[in-house]
């Protein structure tokens, strides 16, 4: 199996893996740099993640043009190659609108950080993209342009997870396999995070403690064996053979 076969095949995974750990539900959307061209995307057509299979992928160029492919595509297409062209080093990206993370998009306070060590992928800093702030307030708070998506990833700057006032977030990462752990933990991270706020003042990992924990690679065992579990969990096992693990 070639690289694009397999990298396709670990995207359907992936999508299968987000909508049964309810990360997305009928909407949000995962993708992965071309594993051959760098300059293209690979993305299902406009579906409900948890139906994706290997026939709904579909190729697209950075400033959302599908490839030889007329089926209707996400509207928020444009996230994807925003921060792929803004972000070399990055080879995945989610999007979704995981309800637990919303607070944290809205409030004027409280900002959202790593509180337990499955999370910290997420990284030490995580913005908030207000879209009103250049767009003003008669969008529909959809990233339905390039303008739209470059502006967000401006927002997202070097760091891992940008959240979107009212809307959702956005996360990226150099791998698959390490979107697909983040995106997991996220939503828990912020659960335990607003619980931790109920019984007052709590403490966050600190930087050193993130960077180190952010050494593992993706290859490793103990990344390997979060893949398989959500992958069997997902209903995937039969994929797992023909999988490179999300690296």
């Amino acid at each position: 199996m070639d690289d694009l076969q397999r990298a396709i095949g670990d995207l359907v995974i992936a999508n299968r893996i987000l909508a049964k750990e309810d990360v997305v539900d009928a909407y949000g959307h995962v993708s992965i740099r071309h594993p051959n061209k760098p300059d293209h995307y690979l993305l299902s057509r406009s579906l409900s993640p948890e139906f994706v299979t290997r026939k709904d992928i579909i190729e697209f160029k950075l400033d959302g043009t599908p490839v030889n492919d007329d089926r209707p595509a996400y509207l928020e297409r444009f996230i994807h190659g925003a921060i792929y062209e803004a972000r070399p080093d990055i080879n995945a990206v989610v999007h979704s609108h995981a309800e637990d993370l919303l607070p944290f998009s809205i409030s004027k306070t409280t900002k959202l950080c790593c509180v337990v060590h499955v999370a910290s992928d997420m990284g030490a800093h995580v913005p908030v993209w207000d879209i009103a702030d250049k767009f003003g307030d008669e969008t529909n708070l959809l990233v339905i342009n390039m303008a739209q998506g470059r502006d967000m990833a401006k927002a997202l700057g070097s760091n891992a997870v940008v959240l979107m006032r009212g809307h959702g977030f956005s996360a990226a990462a150099d791998g698959l396999l390490k979107l697909v752990r983040m995106a997991v933990y996220l939503p828990r991270n912020a659960r335990i995070m607003l619980t931790a706020m109920q019984l007052g003042e709590f403490k966050a990992l600190s930087e050193g403690e993130i960077k180190t924990r952010n050494n593992f690679r993706a290859g490793s065992p103990e990344m390997q064996r979060g893949w398989e579990f959500w992958a069997r969990r997902a209903g995937c096992a039969d994929m797992l053979a023909d999988s490179k693990g999300g690296v």
